[in-house]
């Protein structure tokens, strides 16, 4: 069933692999609770000392494999049935309405069923949250292939290309620097290969804003620091950017860029 897109070299590997196997193929319902509680992570400090509590969105896949969704207004613990016979995304995306922050703006945190389970918990983490979001994109790249369906691919030892430093430190640091929706489709249309884990290229723009620090919306991303009277340069991508800051929110779309005050 989990197909060998990374291969297994070690015991732990092939005992993870056991373990879901048993799992998702064998569990029936007395053994295996298909309601699980989410327990969310808690925001960076940061984010809610500039922009208050977030509310969030949380989606995920029901035993029907129809998606579903449920918005908290603040960090709780939302029970889900979830099916136990394949591995399951669970994304939960932190916004602010008040300030006009909507789901998808800020990276999210996220689980695997049944890798991230502690007995009928399901933990949530923002180390996942490039996971469940590579997970969607796979899916959204795959067409018929069902050697490639997401659920067939080997999550653990994906997992661990961020822990044994196969990868740049760049990456290790903030894996929210690769575009996902890129290396799924490459994934799909090939086959998966590490080299493509490397960051984006940005385009440097310079902007005449205060000089921070000013924080990105990935909860991994270093703070930006300029000097004073040095030019103010930040790294943008296509589509929105944003950075927050004590002087507000900077929001950049290609050359167009606005500051506005927190609670505009």
């Amino acid at each position: 069933m989990l197909t060998p897109y990374i291969g297994m070299k070690n015991f732990n590997f092939k005992l993870t692999t056991v373990f879901v196997l048993v799992l998702q193929f064998v569990c029936c319902k007395e053994l295996c609770p298909s309601k699980y509680v989410l327990n969310l992570p808690k925001p960076p400090e940061i984010w809610v000392s500039l922009l208050g509590e977030p509310s969030w969105r949380i989606e995920w896949f029901d035993p029907n494999g129809e998606k579903q969704m449920v918005e908290l207004q603040s960090s709780s613990n939302p029970e889900v049935e979830l099916p136990v016979t394949w591995t399951n995304p669970v994304i939960a995306w932190p916004y602010w309405p008040s300030h006009n922050l909507s789901p998808g703006i800020f990276m999210p945190a996220g689980a695997l069923f049944p890798f991230d389970i502690e007995e009928n918990t399901l933990n949530l983490s923002w180390e996942a949250g490039p996971d469940v979001v590579f997970y969607i994109e796979l899916a959204l790249a795959n067409e018929q292939n069902l050697s490639k369906i997401p659920a067939n691919f080997n999550w653990p030892r994906f997992r661990e290309l961020f822990n044994n430093e196969t990868l740049s430190m760049e990456v290790c640091e903030d894996p929210w620097l690769v575009n996902w929706r890129s290396v799924a489709e490459k994934t799909i249309s090939g086959n998966f290969d590490k080299r493509r884990l490397v960051p984006e290229k940005t385009v440097s723009m310079n902007i005449p804003v205060p000089v921070g620090p000013w924080y990105g919306t990935s909860p991994f991303a270093k703070p930006l620091l300029f000097e004073n009277n040095a030019t103010v340069t930040f790294q943008t991508r296509p589509g929105i950017n944003l950075w927050v800051s004590e002087d507000g929110i900077l929001r950049v779309n290609g050359k167009i860029w606005v500051l506005s005050k927190i609670g505009d």
